[in-house]
């Protein structure tokens, strides 16, 4: 206590006068004596240094025994000396005046001396001692209604201050109940009386002084409250041990929680998965290409708006994880293990899982989608072909079966001969339409059209049929060349016509088949072939023509020498049924399809180069994205290695470069949309990229999580550091180590460990540096990372509460005792927590308990052994 001015600078009141003596009293009678006058008494030193050897506990010089006044001054600066041997300055004191009887000195080294023996060691919350003996007034009086202690003199007027502090502490002396506020008289002397009877605390106070003064003394009051808050210090013991334990069941509920919730978040994450995986692994194909693309739009929709969410679930599962670890760590609680199959590992191996059924899902799409494309084109390619064939088929069989050479003459026998020979030539013809045909329904069945049993059956009948007609055309062949030498030759032009229009017109229906098919490319090359294929076609057209002016001309022949010789021919050329106006309208479809092919060829070219445009499209964003991402998670590598400043700084510092990292999103929904318009055009490959959607999506998940595992181990070393009491300047003096050491990895090896903690002063034999390895590494992976290096420094520089700690709590609040009631549990403690002991101790067995005894050891015990209560 430093008095900067004299503490005599006062006038003495009776009040003062009557608490300063009772409250020396109170302690001289412990020896034996008291006073009378307190400022005659103590003028011969003796009294004095008898009263500071009771209230120190210690032995002062020995006094002199002589009544001269050289003697008395020499007594009172002994006792001078000690005050001052205790850290007191005494300004303007002196022995003479005490000596003198000098009335307001003497008051002064008095209150001096109550300052520092009675009020000064007082401490609430490292205020001073006159804030803290006030705060203590206040904290004990707060559940009391009437009572609003805020100074020490008028807020003690109507003695239920007093009367709350003595009930609060010693609650069967007095029923507060009945006291009322307009009778201080009577409640100033309740509480004076039962002080002095029950509590040893002599009445250093007039109650009726008390009441008939404007202002009590602050000193006064001062002198008798503090030794109510010594009288009660056991119960102030009994406090500070309720705040203990109560700072140690929150750490507890809050543990729990955070259990829960892992659990909670946990067990409905797996359930997602769970029911998300079968759906991505079902391969069972759609038969038609619209419930495919259905399909594929339902697997976008889970990309975009579905599983986004479940990854955001995930990382702050791991985050959480990491959080309530951390935490049990620092509450040197055991380490939480979810429940099975609930472990961090088990979330990450389920989510691979889904990954892996995802990406096979994704693929099987696009080659189901492929497939029936493929099936699409192919089945009308069929159906073209079929029909083409079945319609030249027809009649053909009844034309083989007639038996109408049998009653021809010679010419018409050579006729039909002829005739025959034509068929025969356009029959050859058709064999590749046929082998067509019954490969494209074998393909068909490969690819498991789901229409293959009538493609299989209109297959079956083209063959049968092609068996018949090939052995009905032997057949007739043999009977007609049985007749042949009977009949004579036959007109050689219309042999000719027949044999040359026949082969033309086989060639124009298959360039009108040619035209007319449907085509698949998926590039600009394989566009560009077949143009190139068309134009050289094309050029084939004017040779074309000159073999159908040919053939004409030969038709016009015919009709010459008919005309010139009339010859009377009935009916039309017997050898084909090819005529000239057929022929020009075949032809005339031809040049017809040629500009239609034409059109179709340009619009599939624009749609290539338009598929090329969003190629590059994409190739050009994914390849500036994809080193972006690369980029980014090398820059938070080094900078969970390199940061400098503050914990809090390097927290502001990441989520500042972690919203940078999101303002990037855009970029990323940017490129799904083109991948989602390249999909939609069906473009399976892209050649000025290595980077796929997939690659993007996993990157930017990881840079995601990365960055918010980066800030949560700030945020734990944050917690760390406040948990432990750890300095800045440690933490950083302990990350400028570990970054010494770990050679920007961001682990170290056990050598490159040891010799970091021999570089802090540590004497490492074997032994010792096995122990230490089992702590950092207890999964003996051979390496140690940098937050098990921050745990094992934090643990080896600060202290927390332990097992015998919060034991030894209880026991005060208990009074000693080896067991604790449920009303000194409730009287102590806020009542959530109150409940919260109640609800988990476990009845007391021990042969000194009484009913309803709760077992607070064992309690103790558990909260540091059990992480599940």
């Amino acid at each position: 206590v430093k008095l900067n001015k004299p503490a005599i600078q006062y006038n003495a009141n009776k009040e003062t006068l009557v608490t300063f003596t009772a409250w020396c009293n109170s302690h001289l009678r412990k020896a034996g004596t008291q006073i009378e006058n307190i400022e005659e008494d103590f003028r011969d030193g003796l009294k004095l240094m008898l009263l500071l050897e009771v209230i120190s506990g210690e032995r002062l010089a020995k006094p002199e025994r002589g009544k001269m006044r050289v003697h008395k001054i020499s007594n009172v600066n002994k006792a001078l000396d000690f005050i001052a041997s205790k850290g007191v300055k005494l300004v303007s004191i002196g022995a003479e005046e005490i000596v003198d009887g000098n009335a307001k000195m003497t008051l002064g080294m008095i209150w001096t001396i109550i300052l520092r023996f009675a009020i000064q060691d007082i401490s609430v919350e490292e205020t001073s001692a006159k804030e803290g003996l006030l705060l203590w007034c206040q904290r004990k009086t707060a559940p009391y209604k009437n009572v609003n202690i805020q100074n020490f003199h008028i807020s003690w007027k109507d003695g239920l201050g007093f009367c709350a502090l003595i009930h609060r502490h010693r609650p069967e002396l007095i029923d507060y109940g009945k006291l009322r506020k307009d009778d201080p008289m009577t409640n100033l002397n309740t509480a004076f009386d039962v002080a002095e009877k029950y509590l040893d605390i002599p009445k250093m106070l007039d109650a009726e002084d008390i009441v008939g003064t404007a202002r009590p003394d602050e000193k006064a009051i001062m002198t008798y409250v503090s030794s109510f808050y010594h009288a009660f210090s056991g119960a102030q013991k009994a406090e500070t041990a309720a705040n203990r334990i109560c700072k140690v069941l929150a750490v507890n509920q809050e543990n729990e929680q955070l259990m829960e919730d892992y659990e909670k978040l946990a067990s409905d994450l797996l359930e997602w998965i769970r029911r998300t995986i079968p759906w991505l692994e079902n391969r069972m194909p759609e038969n038609t290409m619209q419930a495919m693309q259905q399909k594929l739009e339902d697997f976008r929709d889970y990309r975009r708006l579905h599983k986004p969410p479940k990854v955001q679930e995930k990382c702050q599962l791991e985050i959480n994880f990491n959080t309530l670890q951390t935490k049990l760590r620092l509450s040197n609680r055991p380490a939480f293990m979810p429940s099975e199959g609930k472990m961090v590992s088990d979330i990450n191996n389920a989510w691979g899982n889904l990954e892996g059924a995802e990406k096979g899902y994704e693929e099987w799409l696009l080659n189901e989608i492929r497939r029936l494309e493929r099936l699409d084109h192919l089945a009308e390619k069929f159906r073209q072909k079929a029909a083409i064939h079945e319609a030249w088929t027809e009649g053909k069989e009844d034309m083989l079966q007639k038996r109408d050479y049998e009653t021809a003459s010679l010419s018409e026998i050579k006729a039909l001969l002829k005739k025959h020979e034509a068929f025969e030539s356009d029959l050859a013809a058709h064999q590749d339409r046929v082998e067509q045909i019954a490969a494209i329904a074998q393909e068909l069945n490969e690819l498991d059209y789901y229409d293959s049993p009538s493609v299989n059956a209109r297959c079956q009948r083209i063959c049968d049929q092609w068996d018949a007609l090939g052995a009905l055309t032997q057949k007739r062949s043999e009977a007609l060349q049985r007749t042949e030498k009977l009949l004579e030759t036959i007109d050689q032009l219309y042999l000719e016509f027949a044999k040359r229009a026949a082969p033309f017109n086989n060639w124009m229906e298959g360039a009108m088949e040619d035209l007319q098919d449907t085509f698949i490319v998926h590039t600009i090359e394989e566009i560009q072939g077949l143009s190139t294929a068309h134009e050289q076609f094309k050029a084939t057209l004017p040779e074309a023509d000159k073999e159908r002016l040919a053939i004409l001309g030969i038709h016009n022949e015919i009709a010459k020498i008919v005309q010139t010789y009339h010859v009377n021919i009935a009916g039309t050329n017997p050898y084909t049924t090819i005529n000239p106006q057929e022929i020009n309208a075949k032809w005339d479809k031809v040049r017809q399809l040629v500009p239609q092919r034409d059109q179709a060829l340009i619009e599939e070219h624009a749609r290539q180069q338009n598929n090329e445009r969003l190629r590059r499209q994409f190739a050009n964003q994914a390849n500036v994205i994809g080193p972006w991402i690369q980029t980014k998670m090398e820059e938070i590598g080094r900078i969970s290695i390199e940061m400098h400043g503050t914990l809090e700084d390097q927290l502001t510092h990441l989520r500042q470069y972690e919203k940078s990292i999101v303002n990037y999103k855009p970029k990323i929904d940017q490129l799904e949309g083109d991948h989602q318009l390249i999909q939609e055009a069906l473009i399976f490959d892209n050649k000025h990229t290595n980077y796929t959607m997939e690659h993007i999506r996993v990157g930017w998940e990881q840079l995601l999580t990365t960055i918010a595992r980066t800030i949560n181990e700030i945020e734990n070393q944050i917690l760390t550091r406040d948990a432990k009491g750890i300095s800045q300047e440690q933490l950083n003096e302990f990350r400028a180590s570990f970054n010494h050491f770990d050679r920007r990895t961001g682990i170290m090896d056990p050598e490159d460990f040891k010799t970091c903690l021999i570089s802090m002063g540590y004497n490492l034999g074997e032994n010792e540096f096995s122990r230490i390895m089992s702590i950092v590494d207890p999964n003996r992976m051979g390496l140690v990372t940098f937050q098990a290096f921050i745990d094992f420094m934090s643990r080896e520089t600060a202290d927390t509460d332990t097992a015998d700690q919060v034991m030894a709590s209880f026991k005060v609040l208990a009074g000693d005792k080896n067991y604790i009631l449920a009303d000194e549990l409730r009287r102590e403690l806020p009542p959530d927590q109150a409940e919260y002991c109640i609800a988990r101790m476990a009845p007391y067995t021990g042969p000194d308990g009484v009913p309803g005894a709760l077992d607070y050891m064992s309690f103790s015990t558990a909260l540091y052994g059990e992480s599940d209560l």
